[in-house]
């Protein structure tokens, strides 16, 4: 039996098992489904510090939570490229990563009103502003792109892998914000007739004051992070599937906070 190699006291290329290599560049598509929190509860802060610049009104009204975070569920798809390295069982690599989101958007709006104190006033006289604050928001996001390195460890036909970097982020953002006081001065007055003392409380107005301020941006970049783990599968040849978790965090676009939580599956090749 010349042909079983066994015999000969060693196995042939021909039944041997060689490792997927993973080293070179690549490419390919990717579908997801994202999480994503929209935080608006300070949108119009901005618009009121400006509004109440100045003022014993601005850091007690710009602090108020007015609107909601939402929670906001999508699907989305894109592409990335890239390249590794590999030492012996290690891989680094950098790649560029691209989605386009289908209606990640949501808007809020609210009014409330409080009683503020005001200046310190004359003897015997108290100083209050009744004041309402009303506004409104909405965001919608775009797509993102993400540029990050990754390290992973050859598993033969698979990979995990471990990522983080930078992120940008493309959205259309509107919000206004309308601003209202009436001040009042509270005090007692006395009067005494025939050993009788007889006190009246006044409240008159002395000052009122009212603003508006909106704005929208159709293209407003944000600017983050990004982070979150994977694992690539060779099925044939040179052609990769992939799932990965990634987590995105944006700094605030017209104070509006963005954070999001994308699954996806791809497809790739490696050259």
């Amino acid at each position: 039996m010349p042909d079983l190699p066994i015999l000969r006291g060693g196995f042939t290329d021909g039944l041997s098992k060689s490792s997927y290599h993973w080293d070179g560049f690549y490419v390919g598509g990717q579908f997801g489904f994202a999480t994503t929190d929209i935080d608006f509860s300070h949108a119009p802060k901005s618009m009121t510090d400006f509004m109440l610049r100045n003022s014993i009104l601005q850091a007690p009204v710009g602090g108020w939570s007015l609107l909601p975070k939402n929670h906001v569920q999508s699907t989305g798809f894109g592409a990335y490229v890239g390249r590794n390295w590999q030492i012996y069982d290690a891989l680094m690599g950098i790649e560029a990563n691209y989605s386009y989101m289908n209606k990640i958007s949501s808007s809020a709006s609210d009014s409330m009103t409080r009683i503020l104190d005001g200046e310190t006033a004359p003897a015997g006289h108290t100083y209050t502003y009744v004041t309402s604050l009303g506004g409104g928001a909405s965001l919608k996001l775009k797509d993102y792109a993400t540029f990050r390195g990754r390290i992973g460890w050859d598993g033969g036909d698979f990979m995990p892998y471990a990522f983080a970097g930078l992120a940008i982020g493309r959205a259309e953002v509107s919000r206004f914000a309308t601003v209202s006081y009436i001040k009042h001065d509270d005090y007692d007055t006395s009067v005494t007739v025939g050993g009788v003392t007889a006190t009246t409380h006044h409240q008159d107005t002395i000052d009122t004051g009212a603003w508006l301020s909106a704005e929208q941006r159709v293209n407003a970049f944000m600017y983050g992070w990004t982070a979150g783990i994977g694992v690539e599968y060779a099925i044939y040849s040179n052609f990769l599937l992939r799932a990965e978790w990634e987590h995105v965090g944006f700094s605030n676009v017209k104070d509006i906070s963005v954070g999001l939580n994308n699954f996806r599956v791809g497809a790739g090749y490696k050259f």
